[in-house]
């Protein structure tokens, strides 16, 4: 009989085929004494270069912006001459160069465990870069994906970003990891991708290799040891699905025709290659912190204004939502020069570096409003980590003085959904960041896997602040959409819809399935399911309420 395994669908679709688990990271020799420190040093020094290499030649064959981002960020982190320098101490304290990489990744991958927060997500691609190092010095192949030449799908303790980026979506046919959660690497990657994912899926990592398997991206189940018809009738299920939602167009609108803004999240331009923007609301996310990342200088005004004016000049329609910089302690910029903190996650980031960096906004916000002055398309400007109507009403101040006269903020923290009436008193919009919301919410971190469950975004308790949103939204006759991962979610959008959320922002491949699935609703039916999920316990019951119907 067929082994079902519930994890978490983290982006929708059906497939079936073999599995093929990744293999284990390189193991390290006994240790050894140096005789040649320059040799040693050497030949750690050559791994990081190898591996950066690697990650570089990676990057540029990637063709989505966002997977090309963090593998540009990872060979940045592998060049970090701070790394080399206190591998090359270890050496000279006697260390081998393996013992030295190994060593120097762990002190590192210990220090951001502790500090918490986002610092999470440079754990994992610490994790990655040691073990490609420990392999290039090994003179072993590169730990990744497997190449069994032929179809597949693959399974996971879980993904590093570069294996996540550089998959081939002809070859893997989807994503299954024992570990992860709504909003890490794998997640959002494999949406961009437009892979079916299951994350936090328990016990996949006993599955032999070529054992059949189907995956459903939506519910989340995994079913493991299936027979040929059962991977040929899910075959034929997820054909018909694509053609059926390639055959969807025109906006988005519920079965009665209540429209919805759908939509795109993007981090530059390049996420706008190839895709079909005729039915495409506008950007509802526009993340301008891949310009900045591991920088050791902020980017000048005119380099912002030639990257903006790209993306605004890619529309000839619509709305283009500029998020101002999302960084901070918690996701280091080294020009920022802010303090070490106790709990960054809590601490001086989004707006709030604003307090200690006031030009770094001014400049952002003059770049934004220059490129929008050369473009037919609406640009609006929110700003990230808002937490009071203060704040919320200098950031508006600041953008109407630079010739930005729409302005809103991003509800990521439980207090800003709390005042949401009173936020739109002052601000022209609302966008909810559902990832950092349901973080603050249920204080799961996000990048822990263990706690995925608790960042699942049909929790009631997060439903329950999107509706407040909403209905403060209906009253002031102002739009809040959601731009967080959990709008791609095709059973939850018409949930969302019967909250009152009016714009629904998203990955491109998220766009056919949600379309779909407003299509088959009416406004009232909406209504329905959102009741139902908010009178659920836990968002297990509330999937369950939503799907039944």
């Amino acid at each position: 009989m067929p082994e079902l395994l519930q994890g978490i669908g983290v982006s929708p679709g059906l497939a079936a085929g073999p599995v093929m688990v990744m293999g284990p990271v390189p193991v390290l020799p006994a240790a050894r004494q140096v005789t040649d420190l320059e040799d040693e040093i050497a030949v750690a020094e050559n791994a990081l270069k190898t591996v950066e290499a690697d990650l570089r030649t990676r990057a540029d064959g990637t063709a989505t912006g966002a997977g090309r981002e963090v593998l540009q960020a990872q060979a940045m982190l592998a060049s970090d001459p701070v790394l080399l320098d206190d591998v090359i101490a270890r050496i000279q304290h006697g260390d081998d160069a393996l013992r030295a990489l190994r060593n120097t990744f762990d002190k590192h991958r210990e220090l951001l465990s502790s500090v918490g927060g986002h610092f999470a997500e440079r754990v994992a691609d610490l994790d990655d870069i040691a073990h490609r190092a420990l392999a290039a010095a090994l003179g072993q192949p590169m730990p990744g994906v497997p190449a069994p030449g032929h179809p597949f799908i693959l399974v996971a303790d879980d993904l590093s970003p570069a294996d996540t980026a550089s998959l081939d979506p002809a070859v893997v046919l989807a994503l299954v990891t024992e570990r992860g959660g709504p909003t890490s690497h794998t997640a959002i990657l494999a949406r961009s991708l437009g892979l079916p994912a299951v994350v936090g899926c328990g016990g996949v990592l006993a599955a032999a290799d070529s054992v059949l398997a189907t995956v459903d991206g939506t519910t989340g189940q995994v079913r493991l040891g299936v027979q040929e018809d059962e991977v040929a009738g899910c075959r034929a299920r997820a054909i018909a699905q694509l053609e059926s939602l390639a055959a969807g167009r025109g906006p988005g609108r519920t079965a009665d025709g209540h429209a919805v803004d759908l939509m795109l999240n993007i981090g530059s331009a390049a996420d706008l290659t190839g895709v079909d923007l005729t039915d495409v609301g506008g950007v509802g996310l526009f993340r301008t912190e891949f310009l900045f990342l591991d920088r050791h200088e902020e980017p000048g005004l005119d380099e912002q204004v030639l990257a903006y004016a790209e993306v605004f000049d890619a529309f000839d329609h619509g709305t283009v939502v500029v998020r101002t910089l999302d960084a901070g302690a918690d996701k280091p910029l080294p020009f920022l020069g802010l303090p070490d903190e106790p709990n960054p996650a809590l601490g001086m980031r989004g707006l709030r570096v604003a307090r200690r960096r006031p030009d770094i906004l001014d400049t952002q916000l003059r770049a934004i409003a220059r490129a929008a002055a050369r473009t037919r398309v609406d640009v609006w400007v929110m700003a990230p980590m808002v937490s009071t109507a203060k704040e919320a009403a200098e950031f508006v101040e600041r953008a109407h003085a630079h010739g930005l006269p729409t302005a809103g903020v991003m509800i990521e923290v439980p207090a800003a959904a709390l005042l949401a009436d009173r936020f739109l008193r002052i601000v022209d919009f609302l966008s909810i960041g559902t990832n950092d919301l349901s973080q603050y919410t249920l204080a799961a971190d996000r990048q822990t896997g263990d706690l995925a469950d608790l960042l699942d975004p049909w929790q009631p308790a997060l439903l329950q602040l999107i509706e407040r949103c909403a209905a403060a939204g209906k009253a002031s006759g102002k739009p809040v959409g959601v731009c967080g991962e959990a709008a791609a979610d095709p059973l939850l959008a018409p949930v969302l819809v019967g909250l009152g959320i009016s714009k629904l922002s998203m990955a491109a491949p998220g766009l056919p399935a949600v379309r779909a699935q407003l299509a088959q609703h009416s406004l009232a039916v909406c209504g329905r399911l959102a009741r139902r999920a908010l009178d659920s316990d836990d968002a297990t019951s509330a999937r369950a309420a939503a799907r039944a119907d």
